[in-house]
C-alpha cells in the first residue's frame, strides 16, 4: 500500500513542479525544479517499496 501512495505523491509533486517552472519569477522556477525532482526521489522511493515489499 505504502508503495502506491509515494507513486501518487511523487507524480503529483513532479506535475506541480513542472507547473512552477514554467513561471516567469526565477525564485519560483528554482521551486518547480526541487519540487519536480522531490516527486522523482518518491516515485522511486515508491518502486523500491514495491520490490521490497512494505517492511522497510
Amino acid at each position: 500500500m505504502g508503495e502506491m501512495i509515494d507513486k501518487v505523491k511523487g507524480n503529483i509533486n513532479e506535475a506541480i513542479g513542472k507547473a512552477k517552472q514554467h513561471s516567469d519569477n526565477p525564485a519560483t522556477r528554482d521551486e518547480g525544479a526541487a519540487q519536480s525532482l522531490k516527486g522523482k526521489g518518491q516515485q522511486l522511493a515508491g518502486k523500491v517499496k514495491g520490490t521490497l515489499g512494505d517492511d522497510i
